[in-house]
């Protein structure tokens, strides 16, 4: 049988491997740099370097940012929409809101596709699902005929009301197959079946734009794996935090939207859990961003209102990410006020930072770092050598001269203005959700997350960081630890005082059985199927609704509705007990259990020590400079405790364990950095 399960991340700057041998519980990590013109070549190099015979492989996982860059940089096939007469313009027009409320001059960007490539038939179904008119197959053919001229590969098919009643979204496709042979064709009845036309229109249309794309690029890689021995599917990650087969990406290629991000916050999830914690916020810093996620209770928030653009939503279940402009690679500056600034803008992988001697000249927080002595002079194993003096220069001309300020006062002034804005940013996403950030563990991952992670969480009051062994890969473990997963939903609007339970049963089940079937022609057996069922509700009135886990069997309404108060009270801290409530939709997520990795837990020795490689100096606001022992953490076994100050270097990170905490090493190799003063 074979033995290997093989992952592998996309990024912008750098693809990630992530290699499991279950015959020795080993995992091994290889990085090499990213082909944006072909992401295919970065991904077969990868396998490549870490020396992959794929017929030894049993489980090929992927985590893509193709998707998300062709959504960005808009570079889409020719495509169109074909939409009920005087609806052409709903995707335009949108819903009314403005990223900035009090910017009155800043535009929202333009449809994924153009005016000109919206046309119109007639048609017309009621909000009840009723035919009030029927297609109309004439101009349906003219329609297909113009379509057909302008060469069009991939059409989005969105009429009003069609969530209802798909029969005349139907009609069109089969009208469009029979004059387009050749294109891909996207109906908003099939691709989400609920109200709302913006919403639903414009998730069709990403589901359009991208699906000659996506599933080109996914056909070829799964045909060069198998032709160079792998005999599984190729398992593709999706921002649900499930993955899928190509021939699902076939139908839904917008799922693969944020694929990359999902999988940081699965392996902080999983990390998190291995040490105990439930409740654990994920920080995952890169060289340009910063991505935060939270689980409680073991479980990582979900949301259906995201995009990668504002005022284009994708509605489909996302692992709720909050991405801010803070990484190693973040500009430093004085703004016009004489503000100390830190982001979003990025020195990016060219020029990148002024101590990488690549032409960069503004100061970074990597130059901030260096300055300060946190970080090494050599990256990834002496592959690039970062110029200390540049750095101090950058951070002098930028900051230091105009505040007045000595270079490590400006140095750790720029690192304090990152760590700010990163625990601001988790506040958004706890507290703001009725979370307490003093009850959670922080896992720090990321190429950069480690040389902050302990001031951020002291900035928050979180007691413990947890750092993983591969923290510059750990989002290619993420692929490694996720399901086949399928999210589905249909509109039932009703009290819930007036459900009848053996409806809102038979609603389900029409689900469940249409879950079945996808997983079912996924190869998954019925004893690895797991189907839970959610509701939207919401108090009569309200417009938003709150999603809640639902039972089955008898007294499983009232269930129900107890919890959607009790969950109404904890998102929005207040319940109305005596006001009706309203079930407006309900869904099914229909989980394929794949083998997970079985890591062995090594032996704890309390007693071990380990001697450091070097001394350097480093400076710490509490302290000044000091000379710090810095650790190989190859080198460091299993239940051995610093004392801060402490640097621990490694391959794809560094570890920064500030004066005033502990650090020690668990029996699966994770830092636990514990902060005094801070209680779990």
């Amino acid at each position: 049988m074979p033995s290997k399960r093989v992952a592998v991340d996309v990024g912008g700057t750098f693809t990630d491997v992530c290699i499991f041998d279950q015959d020795s519980h080993q995992v091994s990590v290889t990085k090499v740099p990213s082909t944006p013109d072909d992401p295919m070549v970065a991904v077969l190099n990868g396998v490549a370097r870490g020396e992959v015979d794929l017929r030894e492989v049993g489980l090929f996982s992927h985590g893509t940012t193709v998707a998300t860059n062709a959504l960005i940089t808009r570079r889409f096939p020719a495509a169109a929409m074909v939409t009920t007469k005087g609806f052409r313009d709903v995707i335009e027009i949108r819903d009314g809101t403005k990223d900035d409320l009090w910017d009155a001059y800043k535009d929202v960007s333009g449809p994924y596709i153009r005016r000109r490539d919206r046309v119109e038939v007639t048609e017309r179904v009621s909000y009840d699902g009723a035919v009030l008119t029927s297609l109309d197959e004439q101009e349906a053919r003219e329609v297909a005929a113009l379509l057909r001229k302008r060469n069009v590969r991939t059409v989005a098919v969105c009429f009003i009301n069609s969530y209802a009643n798909p029969a005349n979204e139907i009609r069109m496709r089969e009208i469009l197959q029979e004059e387009l042979p050749d294109a891909t064709i996207s109906t908003s009845a099939e691709i989400l079946p609920e109200i709302f036309e913006h919403d639903r229109f414009n998730t069709t249309v990403a589901n359009a734009v991208l699906a000659p794309l996506v599933s080109g690029y996914v056909g070829r890689l799964a045909d060069k794996l198998e032709d160079d021995g792998y005999g599984g599917d190729l398992l593709l990650l999706h921002s649900g935090g499930g993955s899928m087969t190509p021939a699902l990406v076939d139908r839904y290629p917008v799922r693969l939207a944020a694929s990359g991000i999902a999988a940081g916050a699965i392996a902080a999830r999983h990390i998190a859990a291995q040490c105990g914690y439930d409740n654990a916020i994920g920080l995952d810093m890169g060289g340009t961003s910063t991505d935060i996620s939270l689980v409680y209770g073991g479980e990582l928030r979900v949301t259906k209102e995201w995009s990668v653009e504002f005022g284009h939503p994708i509605i489909f279940p996302s692992i709720e990410v909050l991405t801010i402009g803070a990484g190693g690679g973040s500009l430093a500056y004085i703004d016009e006020a004489g503000s100390l600034r830190n982001g979003p803008q990025s020195a990016g992988a060219d020029p990148g930072p002024a101590c990488y001697d690549s032409g960069g000249t503004h100061p970074t927080n990597s130059d901030a770092n260096l300055a300060l002595g946190r970080l090494g002079t050599s990256l990834a194993g002496g592959a690039k050598l970062l110029r200390v003096d540049l750095a101090q220069q950058a951070i002098d001309r930028d900051v230091a001269d105009t505040l007045s300020m000595s270079t490590e006062q400006a140095a750790d002034a720029i690192l304090k203005v990152a760590n700010a804005n990163m625990a601001d940013a988790v506040r958004l996403i706890s507290i703001r959700r009725g979370y307490d950030p003093r009850d959670f563990a922080l896992v720090a991952f990321g190429g950069a997350g480690a040389l902050h992670g302990a001031d951020v969480a002291r900035e928050l009051g979180i007691p413990v960081v947890i750092v993983p062994p591969n923290p510059g890969v750990t989002s290619a473990l993420g692929c490694l630890l996720v399901d086949i997963r399928h999210d589905l939903s249909a509109m039932f609007s009703q009290l819930a005082g007036d459900t009848d339970e053996a409806m809102l049963d038979e609603a389900y089940a029409a689900l469940e059985a249409e879950a079945t079937t996808r997983l079912r022609a996924e190869g998954v057996g019925e004893a690895n199927i797991v189907l839970q069922r959610t509701a939207s509700m919401r108090y009569r009135g309200q417009w938003r609704s709150l999603t809640v886990q639902a039972g089955s069997g008898a007294g499983s309404l009232a269930d129900l509705v107890a919890l959607f108060h009790e969950q109404h009270e904890q998102e929005y801290a207040f319940r109305q007990d005596s006001q009706p409530v309203e079930i407006y939709q309900i869904g099914l997520t229909a989980i394929g259990t794949t083998p997970k990795p079985e890591f062995a837990p090594a032996a704890l020795d309390e007693s071990a020590t380990a001697q450091p490689h070097e001394t350097r100096r480093v400076y710490f606001e509490q302290i000044g400079w000091q000379q710090v022992d810095v650790y190989d953490r190859d080198e460091l076994p299993a239940g051995i405790t610093l004392t801060g100050p402490v640097v621990i270097d490694q391959l794809d990170a560094t570890t920064v364990v500030p004066p005033g905490t502990r650090a020690e090493v668990d029996e699966w190799h994770n830092i636990r950095i514990h902060l005094e003063g801070e209680t779990a």
